[in-house]
């Protein structure tokens, strides 16, 4: 699994709820913003306030190793109430692709976070610059880590709609 191959990595949750209320959530930028998360705050830029293609929201990361950055991310795609995509980056294009999906299933409803990341040059380069032949295990322990914050904002996002 190299950095150049785009890869990606997913969490699914099936939720006991309604496609709506689990859309009024997933669409705030806030949800990912859990103790397991680097994001550490977001704001709509703009004077956006709900996604739609085209919008941009910037957020504040923190990670003991990366150390600190602000993102900005615009909206790239827009299904209501079934998915949302954005991409995180500079000129040089996305260093991740990110999204939401919502598939209902009988009476709940199953939320599919995931992230592909590259193309563009990102921090995690940085690790695979210092250390190419271990690019594989770098890419591996990223999306690692990643696949964890998504769980945990996801398992929120569960108990919060299920009223636990």
């Amino acid at each position: 699994m190299l950095y150049r191959d785009r890869p990606t990595t997913e969490v699914a949750v099936r939720i006991a709820t309604d496609l709506d209320a689990a859309w009024a959530r997933v669409t705030d930028i806030a949800l990912p913003i859990t103790d397991a998360s680097e994001l550490q705050a977001v704001r709509w830029l703009d004077g956006a306030t709900a996604p739609v293609v085209g919008a941009r929201f910037e957020g504040d990361n923190a990670n003991p190793v990366l150390g600190e950055w602000t993102t900005t991310s615009t909206v790239v795609e827009v299904d209501p109430p079934r998915r949302w995509v954005w991409e995180v980056g500079g000129a040089d294009g996305p260093w991740a692709t990110w999204g939401f999906e919502l598939d209902p299933v009988r009476e709940d409803v199953v939320v599919r976070q995931w992230v592909r990341i590259g193309p563009a040059r990102s921090g995690l380069n940085l690790a695979i610059d210092a250390a190419p032949e271990r690019e594989a295990r770098i890419v591996e322990v990223r999306l690692g880590q990643l696949a964890d914050a998504m769980r945990a904002s996801l398992e929120g996002l569960k108990a919060e709609l299920e009223g636990r």
